[in-house]
């Protein structure tokens, strides 16, 4: 008697591939996290650049970088560019807010900022900051103050 042979996978093989799966995925997953995060700062860091050349067209206007936030405000959101980082999604997708952080009194300097949103991947993340003679800072521990070790971003 001829007896059928079956083919297919047995449960051992089966549940040794989904081992091998479940390995890899914890191993890449938190590589794919960083690089999500390190993305949306490098969207963040480009935005400030894109920030910063508005507010330079601004003050080829109006010899000052004062009046480049919203209801002509030196501090705060800036009516001169886009207000969410990075620029090209929508604004419920943002993961940094841009800022005029401060313009010093004569209206000749000023200090962009991009914050991490609060429930967002790239939250406590640290703030971004760029200053009008080319200084970028990156707060990397998050405890609101630039050490000299953070007047970069790649640090």
């Amino acid at each position: 008697m001829l007896t059928a042979k079956t083919r297919g996978f047995t449960l051992i093989e089966l549940m040794i591939v989904m081992a091998i799966i479940g390995i890899f995925s914890a191993i890449a997953y938190p590589s794919y996290q960083g690089m999500v995060v390190s993305s949306a700062r490098g969207a963040a860091q480009a935005d400030l650049m894109g920030l910063a050349s508005a507010m330079e067209r601004h003050s080829a206007s109006n010899f000052s970088y004062k009046g480049a936030a919203v209801s002509s405000g030196d501090t705060g959101v800036p009516a001169i560019f886009a207000t969410y980082s990075p620029a090209s999604e929508p604004a419920d997708n943002k993961k940094y807010t841009l800022s005029i952080y401060n313009v010093s009194t004569n209206g000749q300097s000023y200090m962009l900022k991009a914050t991490p949103v609060v429930g967002s991947l790239v939250a406590g993340n640290g703030d971004l900051f760029l200053y009008n003679d080319g200084r970028k800072g990156w707060d990397v521990n998050a405890d609101g103050a630039l050490a000299l070790s953070e007047y970069c971003w790649r640090c």
